[in-house]
Order: C-alpha cells, then sequence, then structure tokens
C-alpha cells in the first residue's frame, strides 16, 4: 500500500459552471505524483497542488516519445456519492502499455489507490450535471536527460483530472465519419493495441483531412490492404448487419481494446445478441447499406461512451445510416451504460468501483 504524502494548494481555483465544461479543457487543484528510478523502483508518491513540471530539455519522452496514458472518468451519482467505472480494466491495459513499451510495470492495486485518493481529495470536483463526468488522465513519461535511444532509467507517473461535459459537440446526435484511405495509423507488430501518443500524432493528418471536410472523425483502415477497417480515431467500432452486431476483431494487434467496447460486447451478449469481432471490410459495409441489410453503426468509448454514426465517405462515395438517427441497439446501450456509470439504474456487471460518499 503507498504512503501518499498530501500537499494541498493554498489557491484553489474558482470551479466552473457545470453546463459549459466542454472536454478537456479545465483542470482540478491537485495532481499525483511517483518517481520511477532504476534500482529503486516506484517510490515518492505525492498529491500535489497541479502546477508546470519542470524536466531537462533533454528528457527522452521529448527526442524518443517513450510514454503512455490512460482515460477514465469518476461520476456522481444522484445520492452524492462518487464512483469509478471498471477502472481494473483501464490499469490491466496501462500495464499491456507499459510492457510494450518498455516502461515500467506499475502495481494495480497502487495505481487504484492513487486514483481514489486523488479524486476523494478533488470530490468537489466532481460535477453533478446530467452527462458531465471527471475525467481521469493517468500518464507516464520518460525523464532521463539522455540523447540515445534505448528505454529510460526514470520516468514520471503522473495522474491529472478534468470535469468535462460531452467530448462531441453532437452529444449523442449521430456524427459524420470519413474513411481514410491516403495514411494509415498503426500496422501488426506495431503499438496500435497500446495507448500511447506517437499512435495519437500519427492520426492527426487524417483528423485535419477529415475536419476539412466536415466530418467528425476517421475511420482508419488496416495498413496492408487498406480494406479492412481498424478503429475511429478516438473509438471502437461497431456494425448492426441483418441484426448480427459486428465489431473488428483485436488479433491484428493493430486496434485498441477499448474497455467500453469490451463492456458493450459484455452486456449485448447478456441480452441475447449475436456479436461477432471479425474482420469488417468497407466493401462489406456499402453492399450491406445498398441491400438494405446495414442496419446500424456506432463508436465507442470512454469520453464519448456510445457515439452513433450517420453518415459514411468512401473518397466521395457517401452513405447515410439509419436515416441520420441513433439506432435501437446505440440508444440500449447507451442508457444502460450511462445508467450503471452515474447510478441511476442497477450495476447487474459488478463493473462500480465505489470511491466516497
Amino acid at each position: 500500500m503507498l504512503d501518499i504524502k498530501i500537499t494541498l494548494t493554498t489557491a484553489p481555483k474558482e470551479k466552473p459552471k457545470t453546463d459549459k465544461l466542454g472536454f478537456g479543457k479545465i483542470f482540478t487543484d491537485h495532481m499525483f505524483i511517483m518517481n520511477y528510478t532504476e534500482g529503486k523502483g516506484w517510490h515518492d508518491p505525492r498529491i500535489v497542488p497541479y502546477a508546470p513540471v519542470s524536466l531537462d530539455p533533454a528528457a527522452m519522452v521529448f527526442h524518443y516519445g517513450q510514454e503512455m496514458f490512460e482515460g477514465l472518468k469518476a461520476y456522481r451519482t444522484a445520492d452524492g456519492s462518487i464512483q469509478l467505472f471498471r477502472p481494473q480494466k483501464n490499469i490491466e491495459r496501462m500495464n499491456n502499455t507499459n510492457r510494450r513499451l518498455c516502461i515500467p510495470q506499475v502495481d494495480p492495486d497502487d495505481v487504484l489507490q492513487a486514483i481514489k485518493a486523488l479524486v476523494e481529495v478533488e470530490k468537489d470536483w466532481v460535477p453533478a450535471f446530467d452527462g458531465t463526468s471527471l475525467y481521469i488522465r493517468p500518464f507516464i513519461i520518460a525523464t532521463d536527460p539522455f540523447l540515445g535511444v534505448h528505454a529510460a532509467k526514470t520516468y514520471l507517473f503522473m495522474i491529472i483530472l478534468a470535469p468535462s461535459g460531452s467530448y462531441y459537440p453532437e452529444g449523442i446526435n449521430p456524427v459524420k465519419i470519413f474513411i481514410e484511405t491516403e495514411y494509415v495509423r498503426a500496422s501488426r507488430g506495431g503499438t496500435g493495441f497500446a495507448k500511447c501518443g506517437g499512435n495519437y500524432a500519427a492520426s492527426l493528418i487524417g483528423q485535419e483531412k477529415a475536419e476539412k471536410l466536415g466530418y467528425a472523425q476517421v475511420l482508419w483502415l488496416d495498413a496492408i490492404e487498406r480494406k479492412y477497417i481498424d478503429e475511429v480515431g478516438a473509438m471502437n467500432v461497431f456494425f448492426v448487419i441483418d441484426g448480427e452486431v459486428v465489431t473488428p476483431s483485436l488479433d491484428e494487434g493493430s486496434i485498441l481494446p477499448g474497455v467500453t467496447r469490451a463492456s458493450c460486447i459484455e452486456l449485448l451478449r447478456s441480452w441475447g445478441y449475436t456479436v461477432t469481432e471479425r474482420r469488417v471490410s468497407v466493401e462489406e459495409l456499402y453492399t450491406a447499406h445498398r441491400e438494405g441489410r446495414l442496419n446500424e453503426a456506432f463508436g465507442t468509448g470512454t469520453a464519448a461512451v456510445i457515439s452513433p454514426i450517420g453518415e459514411l465517405n468512401d473518397n466521395g462515395n457517401k452513405i447515410i445510416l439509419n436515416n441520420n438517427e441513433i439506432g435501437p441497439i446505440a440508444q440500449k446501450l447507451y442508457d444502460n451504460l450511462t445508467g450503471i456509470q452515474w447510478g441511476r439504474i442497477a450495476d447487474p456487471m459488478g463493473w462500480v468501483e465505489k470511491v466516497c460518499d
């Protein structure tokens, strides 16, 4: 168990209006920090006032990108208590990313303790307005001041918090998705399954192109044949074809194993739906749409939860899905997931982790 030292701020910030939060723009009063030194391990866990971090210009994270991050949320229920949603899954993914990037593992119990401790210190920052939450961003960066390509010997593990509203301005309304055929995000054997900045940096050029064309996100294809769907830029993706729920499989290692993705699959199967994880081609989707068999499509992720897809654009070939309306499966998933997360309905899966009253 960590011995977390807590230093409280003497200059607390003014809290924002909870109906105008946006996403990831406002940060709380405190942050968690813990150091790693080779031979000593993780040490000196502390909660301190939120402030800039001082790093040597030669810190390896700047030059070789050895870093990782995670994302989860804390929710305020109707009775005022605060809870997390499946934090163990995020921590498991965090250590899988660490392993791929040669970053030292962090004890899962220590990570959960640190998250809970920081959220409890900042409990007054957890918004109560409908649809809002406290976004939690754990991350690790390599800090060695050294210009050489190898795994670092020193790291910082940090957690920051951001009270947040809807990720997309559209909210639960359908979004328009642009299918990217020129650039690729990840390939087999790479870091696609890991949550690291390099994946997102590689996706920016496609995202910028999509936004200029009026689209909310990019739908990435496989790196080899450029015809099989991987994921949307900030979400995993699902399609309903002839009533069967289909999502790209994780076998290639190029897709992020989303916690919301896994939760949707588990919920759908518990309700009796057939859910298939397999390769899905763009051609299959367009054929199914032409034949009237593509019932709906939606993205899943921690930030947006469920985001219905209303339009796909493949090199100018546009199709409208489900009359540009949210489909019944996406709506049911959204209602149940958010209901569990905010404590509005019972948690039949045992996913909720209470932080404090």
